[in-house]
């Protein structure tokens, strides 16, 4: 099993949502990438919870959980809809962290994803 500690620098700042600066993994085990994950929905909140449900399901295919996530990238169509997962994050983030240690994330506004409906994509890296 991998130690991991994740964790903020003071000198950077508070971190603007439910992230942290970084995380150090100190290990001799296996680095697991989910692909950008998907998922249908009529607006932004499901699509946001299916895809976390999404990256849940391959997590635990890994024989892993939330907490062996090391890292998130996450690509926003619209950047109205930053707010939007900012407060989706901060309602379901400490069922998903309980520690409250929250995975780095990058998050990228882009002009599409691969389908048009699709408001959100989500790529993870976890470590086993």
């Amino acid at each position: 099993m991998a130690e991991i500690t994740i964790q903020n620098v003071e000198a950077l700042g508070k971190p603007l949502g439910q992230y942290s600066h970084m995380t150090r993994v100190k290990h001799a085990a296996e680095t697991l990438y989910i692909a950008g994950m998907l998922a249908p929905g009529d607006d932004f909140d499901a699509q946001c919870g299916g895809v976390f449900a999404q990256i849940g399901k391959a997590l635990a295919a890994a024989g892993a959980g939330w907490g062996s996530v090391v890292q998130f990238t996450t690509y926003l169509v619209h950047s109205q809809d930053i707010p939007k997962f900012m407060a989706w994050r901060l309602r379901e983030f400490p069922k998903l962290f309980p520690g409250g240690k929250y995975p780095p994330n990058t998050l990228l506004v882009i002009d599409r994803l691969v389908g048009e409906p699709y408001l959100i994509e989500v790529q993870t890296v976890a470590v086993l």
